[in-house]
C-alpha cells in the first residue's frame, strides 16, 4: 500500500511544492517537485523583506500545485496527505502555505501535517542517492540556524551544541555585505573565494576551543568589517578575493572541528550536513577528508535540495507517518511557530 503526500514549503523566500509515494518499509520516493525562488525580488533591498515575502507565496503557491501534479502525473484527488511548513520562519510567508495547506486537506476531505522545517533540512539527505541510515550526528547549517545534533530516529533529537548569536549562513552573507557583493551573499562570497588566498589575513575562530560544542560567529563578522576598512579607498579585486577566502576559510575550519568534535563525544560514525550552507565546496571537501580519516561516513542532500524546498517537508512529514511519531490531523484548524526549537519535537 503507498501513500501519496503533498508538501508545501513556503518559510521565507521560496515556495517550494512536492510530491512524495511511500511505501512501507521503503526510504520515501520523491515524484516531483518544484520551487520559485524570490532572489531577484529581494536583491533590491539586500535581503528578504516579509510582506513581499508572503504575497509572492501567495500567487506562486496554486501554480506550482498544479504543475507538480502534472509532472507526476496524478490528480489532487490522488493526494492521502498534505503536508506543510508550520514553523520556524516568517509568520505571514508560513500562514500562507499553512492556509493553503488545510484548504486544501478541507476540500479534498484529506488530513494535514505541520512539519518542522527544520526537520525538513535534517531528513532531506534520504532522498539523495546515498541515503543515511540512523543513529548519525546532524550538522544543520543554513542562513538562520547552525545546530549540531544527535539523532537516534525520526523525532529522537538532542540537541549538541548551536549558534549563542549569528549562524554561519549569516556570516556568509554578512560579510560578502562588507565586501560590496550582492544578494544572497552567501554563494557569492564562496564564488569570490575561488580567486583569493585563504591565508592572507588572520581572523577569529569564536569560540573553537571553548571546550563546549557551541558557535559563534558575530565576532568573526566584526573582523571582517576591520579589515575591509583598513583597505585605503576601494579595495582592489585580489583584496576582496584574498579576504573573502579568509573568511569562507574561517567558517569552514570552526564547523569541521565542530562536528568531528560531535562525533568523538558520541561516539558516532555517520555525519549528516544539511542546510543551504551544506553546498558549501571548501565545507564538503574539508569534511570529506577530515571524516575520512577516522572513518567516518558523511552524508549530503543533492545540490538542488540544499536550500529551502517542498520536498524535504513532504519527505518529513512521510517519515513522520511511517514511524509513527506523528499523525495526521483532519480538524483543519491551524496555527504557524516562527519560532520553534526542533528539539521540542522530542518531547511534542
Amino acid at each position: 500500500m503507498s501513500t501519496l503526500v503533498l508538501g508545501i514549503e513556503s518559510s521565507c523566500d521560496e515556495t517550494g511544492v512536492a510530491l512524495v509515494r511511500t511505501r512501507e518499509g521503503q526510504v520515501p520516493e520523491l515524484l516531483a517537485h518544484a520551487l520559485h525562488t524570490q532572489i531577484a525580488m529581494h536583491a533590491d533591498y539586500g535581503g528578504v523583506v516579509p510582506e513581499l515575502a508572503s504575497r509572492d507565496h501567495i500567487r506562486r503557491v496554486l501554480p506550482l500545485i498544479n504543475q507538480v501534479l502534472e509532472e507526476a502525473g496524478q490528480t489532487q484527488g490522488a493526494i492521502d496527505v498534505v503536508a506543510y511548513t508550520r514553523g520556524p520562519g516568517l509568520a505571514g510567508a508560513l500562514l500562507v502555505g499553512a492556509g493553503v495547506a488545510c484548504a486544501l486537506g478541507a476540500a479534498l476531505g484529506r488530513p494535514v501535517l505541520g512539519v518542522h522545517h527544520l526537520e525538513g533540512h535534517l531528513l532531506s539527505p534520504f532522498l539523495s542517492a546515498d541515503p543515511p541510515e540512523f543513529p548519525f550526528v546532524a550538522l544543520l547549517v543554513s542562513g538562520g540556524h547552525t545546530q549540531l545534533m544527535q539523532v537516534e530516529g525520526v523525532g529522537r533529537y538532542t540537541l549538541l551544541g548551536e549558534t549563542i548569536d549569528d549562524a554561519a549562513g549569516e556570516a556568509f552573507d554578512k560579510s560578502a555585505k562588507l565586501l560590496g557583493l550582492g544578494y544572497p551573499g552567501g554563494p557569492a562570497l564562496a564564488r569570490l573565494a575561488e580567486f583569493g588566498d585563504a591565508t592572507a589575513y588572520t581572523l577569529p575562530r569564536p569560540l573553537l576551543h571553548s571546550g563546549d560544542l557551541d558557535f559563534s560567529f558575530a565576532g568573526l563578522k566584526t573582523a571582517v568589517l576591520t579589515q575591509a576598512r583598513r583597505f585605503e579607498g576601494s579595495p582592489c579585486e585580489q583584496q576582496r578575493a584574498d579576504l573573502a577566502a579568509s573568511t569562507q576559510a574561517a567558517i569552514v575550519e570552526v564547523l569541521v572541528k565542530k562536528s568531528l568534535k560531535a562525533l568523538a563525544a558520541t561516539g558516532l560514525k555517520r555525519l549528516v550536513v544539511a542546510g543551504g550552507v551544506g553546498a558549501n565546496q571548501a565545507l564538503r571537501e574539508q569534511l570529506d577528508g577530515a571524516c575520512a580519516q577516522r572513518g567516518v561516513r558523511v552524508h549530503y542532500p543533492e545540490l538542488h535540495l540544499c536550500t529551502d524546498n517542498g520536498a524535504m517537508i513532504a519527505l518529513a512529514a512521510a517519515m513522520r507517518i511511517q514511524s509513527g511519531a506523528a499523525t495526521p490531523r483532519t480538524d483543519y484548524g491551524f496555527d504557524v511557530k516562527p519560532r520553534w526549537p526542533l528539539e521540542a519535537l522530542a518531547t511534542a
